[in-house]
């Protein structure tokens, strides 16, 4: 039994154990992609060509699927031609693990396909600015609106009926109308954010005060406290952690939201250069475009949690006994 108290209910895991587990849940993923990259009889449904030979219209690295493939060598072989040679092979867009490594460097040292092309780095920078801003304005009209809505019922029943109702609208049907007010640089996709993120934030924060332990109320109301202080000494210290945990995942919403953003007249951003890299075919690139972006928000996150460790030390859940 002492072996598998992991797989009790509600147990907390010993720190050796959380990070092994932490680890696996990468390392899992990776192997299950390097079996598939790596093993031929597992899925390889095409073959890159190796060797032409005597076939005029085959390059070397082409794909071809395997029967079009063996169609051609017995042909070649049936008129005494050299036979092009070939290896087994995924899809072109499923590059190895060891493709995309490479990316990962050769994306930032890779001139742009076009001359009005951005680097990596560029796009990266240029994406981290556009949810710097959406997310900043979000979270400037939501937390406060958030707040009120949560500690007061009439600002409640205002404003949560409207924004029940908006948040079921889908961000990018305002893209065309953020174009048309904002025109085609970056205030669309700020814009995009922005509604993508702000209804959302209000309901969540709303929810958030509305835990807060009544129990801190009256107690601050026996001691003197009075209602137009209550708001600022209470309720929003009290939330605080609670906050601050919302807003770490919100903002992993306004990354997915980025991607729909910057589809509007993009010619900059991370968005356009996997869009450029997909149409050159270029995929390991691609695939290292994305993969940046998941440890950019994962680092961020992870940076984030450990501030709010020693923002709130109190904050943490009580250890089981043994």
């Amino acid at each position: 039994m002492g072996r598998h108290k992991w797989l009790q209910i509600h147990r907390p895991l010993p720190p050796r154990s959380k990070l092994a587990f932490g680890i696996l849940s990468f390392v899992l993923p990776v192997l299950l992609w390097c079996i598939i990259s790596y093993v031929p009889v597992i899925w390889h449904p095409q073959i890159m060509v190796t060797d032409p030979g005597s076939v005029t219209y085959l390059d070397a690295g082409a794909h071809m699927p395997r029967d079009a493939f063996a169609s051609v060598v017995a042909d070649a072989t049936r008129e005494a031609r050299a036979a092009p040679r070939g290896v087994p092979a995924n899809p072109i867009y499923l590059p190895s693990p060891g493709a995309v490594l490479e990316a990962f460097y050769t994306a930032f040292t890779t001139p742009p396909e076009t001359k009005d092309g951005q680097w990596l780095a560029q796009s990266l920078w240029h994406s981290i600015q556009i949810i710097f801003w959406g997310y900043l304005i979000s979270s400037l009209i939501g937390v406060p609106l958030g707040i009120l809505c949560g500690a007061y019922a009439a600002m409640a029943r205002l404003n949560e009926p409207f924004i029940e109702y908006f948040r079921y609208l889908p961000a990018p049907a305002f893209g065309a109308l953020a174009v048309a007010i904002l025109g085609i640089y970056d205030g669309p996709k700020i814009a995009i954010i922005v509604i993508g993120t702000l209804f959302q934030q209000v309901l969540i924060i709303a929810n958030t005060t509305r835990k807060l332990d009544p129990a801190l109320l009256e107690a601050a109301v026996t001691l003197g406290t009075r209602s137009h202080q209550l708001l600022t000494r209470v309720v929003l210290p009290g939330i605080l952690p609670e906050l601050y945990r919302d807003q770490r995942i919100l903002l992993g919403w306004a990354w997915t939201y980025l991607i729909v953003a910057e589809l509007i007249g993009a010619t900059s951003g991370i968005t356009w250069f996997i869009t450029q890299q997909a149409r050159y075919q270029h995929f390991a690139n691609m695939y290292a475009a994305i993969a940046m972006i998941g440890i950019i928000g994962l680092g961020t996150d992870l940076v984030l949690a450990a501030i709010g460790r020693r923002l709130f030390p109190w904050d943490r859940p009580l250890a089981k006994p043994a």
